[in-house]
């Protein structure tokens, strides 16, 4: 066990950590390399509210545009 490869993860102290990795893989089974562990395959989660598609981020430029154009003629209206 003490000649197996290490995870090499970070801890939260910021040294290494010393558990020996999972066989096959990388990292020791806290730090990812248990069977189903990590993140899902792709970015499924950017999509729960949608407020960063580029329709979204299009549509906030358009709106904030409008109301520049809007407080500016009510600033001419007003002199």
């Amino acid at each position: 066990m003490l000649e197996s490869p290490r995870c090499g993860a970070r801890t939260r102290k910021g040294t290494p950590c010393q558990a020996p990795a999972v066989a096959g893989r990388k990292r020791c089974r806290m730090h990812g390399g248990a069977k189903g562990s990590g993140a899902p395959r792709g970015n499924k989660n950017a999509l729960t509210h949608g407020m960063y598609t580029a329709e979204a981020i299009a549509a906030q430029k358009k709106l904030r545009a409008f109301m520049k154009e809007a407080e500016d003629t009510l600033k001419e209206l007003s002199d």
